[in-house]
């Protein structure tokens, strides 16, 4: 164990990303001695990187691992976790997601390739104006929290993102993997939020016939 971790440790830092100025606040000195900490502290793997300007304990020196999406936050804040990495976190498909993927509020997409937490995609959605947050949830994720996307907002932004025309629920169902119960169940009034949130007029027939589709199922099970 390093200075650095004693310091980062006593400080109650051990579940959190840190950053360059919360590095300062915690070790003080001069840029030059910081520098010098953090270099042997890295070289030593008692911290890690996980971009420039970003560092995190390794987790045998943490009380928690650090959640994927808790790291995204941090690699672009505004953004939100969603896509196939949203539905598996709430149980909406069955299939293990090794990416975490967010929706950026920018234009352009990108992403980051980490040794520890493994890759991250950030990628831009046409959206109306100030529904960027709809369906959206913050979630507590050991000490921290992460935007996470309802599995119902997520599932839209995947049909925004590869621009999917409806093909009645077979698509959702099959293709993705969804549980029918799970669709059907949603509170329709989730539903109807997510209908004036998309700009691609595919995306909005999409919503519309789901939201339709669901009514109907939930009617029949009356």
């Amino acid at each position: 164990m390093s200075v650095l971790d004693d310091v980062i440790r006593s400080s109650g830092y051990t579940e959190r990303i840190l950053n360059e100025r919360q590095l300062a606040d915690i070790l003080g000195g001069s840029a030059a001695r910081r520098y010098g900490i953090v270099n042997r502290a890295l070289k030593s793997r008692s911290l890690i990187r996980i971009k420039r300007g970003l560092y995190v304990l390794p987790t045998h020196l943490s009380s928690a691992p650090l959640h994927p999406f808790v790291v995204a936050q941090a690699l672009h804040p505004g953004s939100y976790v969603s896509f196939e990495s949203a539905l598996a976190f709430h149980g909406w498909i069955p299939e293990a997601v090794l990416q975490t993927a967010s929706v950026t509020p920018g234009r352009k997409s990108f992403g980051y390739d980490t040794e520890t937490f493994g890759s991250f995609t950030f990628l831009p959605l046409a959206l109306q104006s100030y529904q960027f947050l709809v369906g959206v949830e913050s979630k507590r994720l050991g000490q921290a929290t992460a935007l996470v996307a309802s599995p119902v907002r997520a599932l839209m932004d995947i049909v925004a993102y590869r621009k999917v025309n409806w093909q009645g629920l077979s698509w959702i169902t099959d293709g993705l993997r969804v549980d029918i119960d799970e669709l059907t169940g949603v509170d329709p009034r989730k539903l109807e939020e997510l209908r004036h949130v998309y700009k691609h007029t595919n995306t909005k027939e999409f919503s519309n016939k789901l939201y339709e589709a669901c009514l109907k199922s939930n009617g029949s099970k009356r």
